[in-house]
This record gives C-alpha cells, structure tokens and sequence, in this order.
C-alpha cells in the first residue's frame, strides 16, 4: 500500500472500524494501514476531537458507534470498482429483479459520486464475464423467495428431485446461493425436521404462505452455516481416510 494522505488515513480507520464486528486493536489498524501505532493512536485522536463517535478501552481496541455514517462522495476508486464488479456479476446471474437492481445501483452511485471518480464506474479495469445463458432458469419467482426470507415467512414447496420423484414440503427460507448454473435456496424443512438445499429450476410449484415461522431467521442462518462447516469436516474426513 503506497503512503497515504493523512485525511485518506482518517476516512480508511473509520472504515475499518465501520465493518469490524468486535473491538480492534491500534496495533491491526496500524498493519493494515501500513503505518506506525503511533500514527494510528494520533489519528484515532483527531477523530475523537472531530466529534466522530469512536469507543477504546486499553488493551481491548477501538469502536465505532452506532449510528455514524459518511457520506456516498467519500467512495474510493477500489470501493467503486468493488461496487462495480459485484453489481456486474448480480446483474449477469441474478434473478430477473436482482438484475434490476444492481443495474440501478451503478445507475446511483453514478449521480452522486464527484466527476473525477466516474471513470472507474464507466471504464473499470475489472469485469466479469455475463454466463446468463449458462444458469437452469428459476421454475418460481425466486425474487417472491427473497421477500419471503426478509418477512420470516414460510413457502410451501412441490420438488422434484434428481431421481424425479417429487415431494410437497413446508420450508422456512432462510438464504439463497448464486452458483454459475443453479440457484440453491437453503431452507429448515419441516419435513425431514433439518436443514435442506432446493435447486430453483427443480421447484415444481411454489406457494408464498403468509405464515411466520417462529424461529429468528439471525439463529437459524447461524446454526446452518455450523451444520454446512460439520458436514464439510465429516466429508474431509472420510476422504482423508479412502486416500490412506
């Protein structure tokens, strides 16, 4: 990383705090800014007196507040690429509405970032190439599953699966995967009373119930992913085992 301006330096430590989850330390800051730890805990200072909403405790690290935000003309070329190159991939894979709206994203960004900074929205030097005709068309309306995710709401499923036979499910939706040819929409079923994968060109009919399912969808993602990481371990494990 070249050197930074110190004003560069203040916006790029309010960012990292912005996406940290947990306290962070002066010490990573001053890694990943490739400064010293005393730049850091000057600049984190300036901040401070800025009014800006920063928490420390020493030997913990720093947070940033809540309810703080900067302003969309403070993007950097990379975020816009960044920006860019994900809204580029959503609108060559996505579902139909998806596609939409990266197309709109880009379209925004454009009315509001200074002039300098455009061309790396209308000319970036990344891209990705458009492999629509490549994904198994959806059989439902997987922008109705997205809205179903959000509101917690339950879908009843007829699925066909790879050996054709099909089944009639109530699922509680939880995330949608975009892979190059398929879209998985990963579900609690109420069925096989766990988690289950559902191809979106396998769904035969689709009914958006509005029932609520009771579970908090934050816990549920949280325990998939655990079952998604037990299941990869086992898998590893037993191929470990064959090659020996």
């Amino acid at each position: 990383m070249s050197a930074m301006r110190r004003t560069e330096r203040l916006f790029a430590i309010i960012q990292i705090l912005r996406r940290a989850r947990a306290p962070i330390t002066a010490q990573s800051m001053a890694e990943e800014l490739e400064t010293s730890l005393r730049t850091v805990y000057r600049d984190v200072a300036e901040l401070i007196a800025q009014r800006v909403p920063v928490r420390g405790e020493a030997g913990i690290g720093y947070m940033l507040e809540s309810g703080f935000d900067m302003p969309p003309l403070m993007l950097t070329p990379d975020e816009i690429e960044a920006v860019v190159l994900g809204a580029r991939w959503v609108a060559g894979r996505g579902d139909p509405a998806l596609a939409r709206a990266a197309d709109d994203l880009v379209a925004k960004i454009g009315a509001v970032i200074p002039q300098h900074l455009r061309p790396h929205l209308l000319d970036g030097a990344l891209t990705t190439p458009n492999r629509r005709d490549r994904i198994r068309p959806d059989s439902f309306d997987v922008g109705l599953a997205r809205v179903a995710i959000r509101g917690q709401t339950k879908i009843k499923l007829s699925y066909r699966d790879e050996t054709d036979r099909v089944t009639e499910r109530t699922v509680w939706p939880i995330a949608i995967a975009y892979y190059e040819t398929v879209r998985l929409l990963a579900a609690w079923c109420e069925l096989r009373q766990d988690f289950r994968h559902f191809r979106t060109d396998r769904v035969t009919e689709a009914k958006f119930l509005e029932e609520r399912y009771p579970a908090r969808r934050d816990i549920l993602r949280s325990q998939w992913r655990k079952a998604m990481e037990t299941e990869r371990d086992r898998w590893t494990t037993a191929i470990r085992a064959a090659a020996e």
